[in-house]
């Protein structure tokens, strides 16, 4: 039948410009669109089966790359976390962590294998299929052409339609095109037909009957696109549907009635599982974030043990169970986002480890101490042990003191020897002050004597200093010089008694011959200033004497500072000791008040003058 203008309307297919495939994925767009599976923490054996179960299916579904690569990552940080874990173990049952060495994966060697396998058939699959898209490129550029061609020649209208409608069938079992080229072809080849469309009429009902068949396919991939609403998988939903969307591109329009309305169902339920497939993300986005969060709080707390503070071996150990606690914590998060969780596990398997080195060091070191100091600490024994016996009770009890002395400033030795050396220790010097003090007793009973009768010295010389006391100088002298003879005589006194009653003996004295001249003083004065009387007039003779009374005043204080500055140098720790700084204190005595007599004279000279 010959077909004319007016028997069919022949138009393009506005579906096609409905549906903008910029915006809609084409050929291998689903493969691009990144899916990451949450991690379940598989193991090994499972991942191996996952490799194999790819290279089984690797002619039929292909080789996904972002898959393999989850695996791998999967694989050796499952390896990598038993490594550490195996080391950690190692460390803590005290070896050195230089001389660890792994045990080899059972499975690692197999894993490769598979690897490098899925690597040789995803190469030979991406050849394959590269070198299939551009045969299919070729092709379809052809038919476009044809069709182009066809679209020109409007004198064959019954012969060119049914070949335009085998092209476009053609077209679309044509199988996928090299992605670069994909949009282009596309567009290509919907101006072909809409240009072949534009410029022929077609026969009504062939038209009418194609916009059927098409809107019935278009409505079972609605149907089929609502039923993937009730998917539990999100991500499966949104793979299938865009299996959905490359169907719909490649089925052909429907008629204006129905076109807008198909589109908007299908673009609906559409919108619902893209929905879904963008919240899936961004809960895991979240749930990703808390593990990050957590990981991040763990290195922290762990970073935040200094090892340079565990200075026993209670902290270290307090230490060591808080780092374990964190692995156990750890091991309970799951994956963080991808750009961080590994730089994460590497930042806390790095402090962890710089802890258990810091205290396989510490325990090193700390066990090499404690040999030295037990070391120390027998041979402070011995020389105990040596002293123990020894009847030289004071300069023994200085020694005993200073060994002791020693004792304390010497570390800890390890608990196993603790308590014998510090019995042994202990044994030696209780033995030589047990014997001192039964041979010290009588010694102690004499001091006490010692200090009733310098009591009673002192008592009889305060008598003496009374107001009431009516004594002639001789008298006074007398008396004073057999009391002071008596103090001569008389042993030591209690050590804690003796400063007090030295001074107050001292003092009392003093007062003695200051108030009965015993010293003479007085007298010499008198003498001294008659002497001045008779040569006061001869200025030269009082001016030669007080240039001698100068020097000799010089010398003196001289003779004083040097005293004074040797008294601050003076330790006794002994009676000789003792007796030499009460020596000394009298020497400063006299020069003060020979001093004080020099210093009378000349000015009874400067009088004079």
């Amino acid at each position: 039948m010959e077909l004319h203008d007016n028997d069919v309307n022949l138009q393009p297919e506005a579906e096609v410009t409905n549906l903008n495939p910029a915006d809609q994925p084409v050929g291998n767009a689903v493969s691009e669109i990144e899916v990451i599976e949450e991690p379940e923490r598989p193991t090994a054996p499972q991942l191996l089966d996952s490799l194999r179960e790819i290279l089984a299916k690797a002619d039929q579904d292909g080789v996904d790359a972002e898959t393999v690569a989850r695996i791998k990552q999967q694989f050796y940080s499952i390896h990598n976390e038993q490594l550490y874990l195996a080391r950690q173990q190692f460390i803590a049952e005290g070896n050195d962590p230089e001389t660890f060495v792994p045990q080899p994966d059972p499975y690692e060697e197999e894993f490769k294998q598979l690897i490098a396998q899925v690597k040789e058939r995803r190469a030979e699959i991406r050849q394959k299929i590269e070198a299939e898209q551009l045969r299919n490129l070729e092709t379809k550029q052809a038919i476009i052409a044809e069709l182009r061609q066809m679209g020109e020649d409007t004198d064959n209208v019954n012969r060119h339609y049914p070949r335009a409608k085998e092209l476009q069938t053609q077209f679309k079992e044509t199988g996928e095109v090299p992605q670069q080229n994909a949009t282009e072809i596309w567009k290509a080849f919907q101006e072909a037909v809409e240009h072949f469309y534009d410029q022929w009429k077609v026969n009504k009902e062939l038209r009418d009957y194609d916009f059927k068949k098409n809107l019935s396919e278009k409505q079972l991939l609605v149907d089929q696109a609502n039923q993937l609403k009730d998917e539990p998988d999100p991500v499966t939903a949104f793979k299938r549907l865009q299996e959905l969307h490359d169907k719909w591109r490649e089925t052909g329009p429907v008629d204006k009635e129905h076109r807008e309305t198909i589109w908007a169902e299908f673009k609906d339920a559409s919108a619902e599982i893209n929905k879904r497939y963008q919240a899936y993300f961004e809960e895991r986005k979240q749930r990703e974030q808390q593990n990050e969060d957590a990981k991040t709080a763990l290195c922290e707390k762990i970073e935040a043990i200094d090892p340079s503070t565990l200075t026993s071996y209670s902290a270290w150990n307090k230490a060591t169970k808080d780092i374990i606690q964190a692995q156990e914590d750890w091991k309970k998060l799951g994956f963080a986002s991808r750009k961080s969780n590994n730089a994460l596990f590497a930042r806390f398997r790095q402090t962890c480890d710089n802890f258990f080195a810091a205290k396989a060091a510490f325990f090193a070191e700390t066990k090499d101490e404690m040999s030295r100091n037990l070391q120390a600490k027998t041979e402070l024994c011995e020389k105990a042990e040596a002293l123990m016996d020894s009847t030289d009770w004071k300069a023994t009890t200085q020694k005993m003191v200073d060994l002791q002395k020693q004792w304390k400033q010497i570390g800890a030795v390890q608990k196993k020897y603790s308590d014998q050396i510090w019995t042994r220790f202990l044994a030696a010097c209780d033995h030589f002050f047990e014997q001192k003090k039964h041979a010290t007793s009588d010694q102690r009973r004499s001091e006490r004597d010692n200090l009733a009768t310098k009591r009673q010295i002192v008592s009889q010389l305060q008598a003496m200093n009374a107001p009431e006391a009516e004594l002639s100088r001789d008298e006074a002298v007398k008396k004073v010089n057999e009391l002071r003879q008596q103090w001569q005589q008389t042993g030591h006194v209690p050590f804690r008694e003796k400063d007090q009653l030295h001074e107050t003996y001292r003092e009392v004295v003093r007062q003695l011959f200051d108030k009965y001249d015993i010293n003479g003083n007085a007298s010499r004065q008198a003498s001294f200033a008659n002497n001045l009387e008779e040569i006061s007039s001869d200025k030269n003779r009082l001016s030669r004497e007080r240039e001698r009374l100068v020097r000799v005043y010089e010398n003196r204080r001289a003779e004083l500072q040097t005293y004074e500055n040797n008294l601050g140098f003076f330790n006794s720790r002994s009676k000789a000791g003792d007796s030499m700084l009460r020596d000394l204190q009298g020497k400063i005595q006299r020069i003060r008040n020979d001093i004080a007599d020099l210093e009378k004279k000349i000015s009874l000279i400067d009088e004079k003058l």
